[in-house]
């Protein structure tokens, strides 16, 4: 299948690139001009250097490479600022645009990310698809407003149209400023890590079984909303406990140094049922996923 793939450069975007390129699709990755291209090293794929908001570049883009699916991950993301940013209005805004765009150029199988943030987190101990949503920042209402917008035009322009929300993604690449990395890196180098008391309890899943389940939503042509998650509710002092163990340096992280912070609910975790009824399962384990990111981080300190 002829493939547009956006945020290819992005941490999910490049295992997303690499995941479709392995199952044999012709992949056109599209990235900022300005990103770094690390991630897709070795990837071969068509880089298209296009900014989201440029109309005229994607209009060009989508007509000259007339994709027979997208996967849309792209959207603004930078750790810190992207919750509370209203930069997520042009995000949103751009992939309406695209949403319009792909079935005027023969594109009929579209698949977007969403977010778990999208949800009334304290309607349920396990997050389910059909649950009430009630999103806390700009960024998850501007996700549920692009969930509710693109079933819409997809209906009007008798495309299929999935959208996966993603949970807690972990694993080679990320961006440092994020927990997981945060706490490995300052591990390997022997320093201590402030954390809060890590009751918390959240879903994480491996970035390489994010990315296959985003390909197994395009390659089944499925249509609605699923979890991309574990299903497995764990504390936070326990994943961060996991990497602290297999690093013989559990002792380094101080649990309870830092407090909680307001806007984050105790607990969040999907049940990814409807996935795991498409063929979709997960690869790694938390440990074995620990393991994968450490190396990773081992090799680049």
């Amino acid at each position: 299948m002829r493939v547009l793939l956006t945020g290819a450069s992005g941490f999910v975007g490049a295992r997303v690139a690499r995941a479709l390129v392995a199952r044999g699709h012709e992949v056109t990755a599209m990235f900022l001009p300005q990103d770094r291209l690390d991630r897709l090293n070795g990837v071969a794929v068509d880089l298209a250097p296009c900014d989201l908001q440029d109309e005229k570049e994607v209009q060009k883009l989508v007509n000259s490479k007339k994709p027979e699916g997208c996967i849309h991950l792209a959207w603004y993301a930078v750790p810190g600022l992207y919750l509370h940013s209203e930069e997520n209005l042009k995000s949103l805004l751009a992939s309406a645009a695209l949403m319009q765009r792909l079935p005027a150029a023969g594109c009929r199988d579209i698949v977007m990310a969403g977010t778990c943030a999208e949800y009334d987190t304290e309607a349920a101990a396990m997050l389910r698809e059909d649950g009430p949503t009630k999103p806390a920042t700009v960024y998850a209402a501007s996700k549920l407003a692009m969930c509710l917008i693109g079933q819409q035009l997809a209906a009007r322009a008798e495309a299929r149209f999935a959208w996966g929300r993603i949970f807690y993604p972990y694993g080679p690449g990320e961006d440092p400023r994020r927990a997981i990395p945060a706490l490995i890196r300052k591990l390997l180098n022997g320093e201590t890590f402030d954390a809060t008391a890590g009751d918390q309890i959240r879903d994480y899943l491996h970035v390489d079984d994010i990315a296959s389940a985003f390909v197994q939503l395009l390659e089944s042509k499925a249509h609605g909303v699923f979890n991309i998650s574990s299903a497995e509710p764990r504390t936070m002092k326990e994943i961060m406990g996991k990497a602290g163990g297999l690093l013989g340096k559990e002792n380094n992280i101080r649990f309870g140094a830092l407090p909680y912070r307001g806007w984050e609910p105790p607990r969040i975790c999907g049940d990814n049922t409807k996935l795991k009824a498409l063929g979709w399962t997960p690869r790694f384990d938390l440990e074995a996923g620990m393991r994968d990111a450490i190396a990773w981080w081992r090799q680049c300190s």
